[in-house]
């Protein structure tokens, strides 16, 4: 007698309450999502409403992001790009990259805080001066420290105009933005899209470590490079040939 082939399991399914506490969340914030769009709708047998791994996915990828300090807004745009039916291993690399690119979000300080980190006083006139620089900004009554803030403060005692240093920051980010366009395209095209091809053999855990040392060694090379890069400043060029 010929055996029946026999039916491979089926994919996991929740209520909307068993889904909300499996990832951490509310029913509320749950069926707020689905209205939104960031949930595609649930699987529907008669009255009651199922979700799958797809849902638990994407709540655990708007958590990270949420984590990372992205506005609902901006997680909305991010996930308009994702098709009701993407895949499970999509959605998990996506979280995978997020967590592993994406910096800490600052947290806003107060004045005496802020003072604490610089390691001095800071008069109004230095904390104008930062935020023209750009490394600090306000909110309400606190501030936001950006990663350049210690360079921020070590600026205030060199005798250079603040004109001139928010010349360079300009230079630098205008630059930098080329930069990272043309590193993003390199990623998407040589790196994840392989990855996106095997998706059923990546593993998760292993793509957000290997982007994570791969964030490290990019922050390596580019600092390095623009050290050796920065040592002709100092030469007849900067300081002016005499004929």
């Amino acid at each position: 007698m010929t055996a029946q082939p026999v039916d491979p399991t089926p994919d996991p399914t929740w209520t909307v309450d068993e889904l909300a506490a499996l990832v951490g969340s509310t029913v509320r914030t749950i069926r707020y999502y689905a209205t939104l769009g960031i949930l595609p709708p649930p699987e529907r047998r008669g009255r009651m409403a199922y979700y799958d791994d797809r849902h638990r996915a994407r709540l655990e990828l708007v958590q990270t992001m949420q984590d990372q300090g992205l506005s609902l807004a901006a997680i909305e745009q991010h996930l308009s790009r994702l098709h009701d039916d993407s895949p499970v291993g999509e959605i998990d690399m996506r979280r995978a990259l997020v967590s592993s690119w994406a910096p800490i979000p600052a947290a806003a300080v107060d004045h005496a805080e802020l003072e604490r980190r610089a390691g001095r006083a800071l008069t109004v006139r230095d904390l104008r001066t930062l935020e023209r620089l750009g490394t600090i900004r306000p909110i309400d009554d606190k501030y936001e420290a950006g990663p350049t803030f210690e360079v921020g403060v070590d600026l205030l005692d060199l005798n250079i105009p603040v004109a001139s240093m928010e010349a360079a920051g300009e230079v630098i980010r205008r630059h930098m933005d080329a930069l990272i366009l043309e590193l993003r395209e390199i990623l998407r095209v040589q790196v994840l899209a392989p990855m996106r091809a095997k998706q059923a053999d990546t593993d998760p855990d292993e793509f957000a470590h290997t982007m994570t040392r791969l964030r490290q060694l990019t922050l390596d090379a580019l600092v390095g490079n623009f050290q050796q890069a920065a040592n002709g400043l100092v030469d007849g060029s900067l300081l002016g040939r005499r004929e």
